[in-house]
């Protein structure tokens, strides 16, 4: 598998004055090849079943309504405002306090 896919980058660079479009598709193609052999391995097929059961688990998530997104990200812009408001009354603050002490 490993030498189907220095085969495509070394071809790439030695047939370089033909097309562009043939190149990347020798590419491509040696790249599909490479996956299906790979996928014939045991550790492919342990890769393929993982796949599988990750799918399964994405369509048992409860994705939000746009209303919950909106109202979510409205409070965290809220609480951003406030923090930066204070993180800079603070340093107002602290740069008064300095500068009164040191002149």
């Amino acid at each position: 598998m490993a030498l189907l896919l220095i085969a495509a980058i070394g071809g790439n660079y030695y047939f370089s004055e033909y097309s562009l479009l043939y190149r990347v598709l020798a590419v491509l193609a040696l790249v599909l090849v490479a996956g299906f052999l790979g996928l014939q391995t045991n550790k492919g097929r342990d890769f393929n079943r993982l796949r599988k059961e990750a799918w399964v688990e994405v369509r048992k998530v409860v994705w939000p309504t746009r209303q919950e997104t909106m109202q979510t990200t409205m409070i965290v812009v809220a609480v951003v405002v406030v923090v930066a408001l204070l993180l800079w009354v603070i340093d107002t603050l602290l740069g008064f306090l300095i500068k009164t002490l040191i002149g």
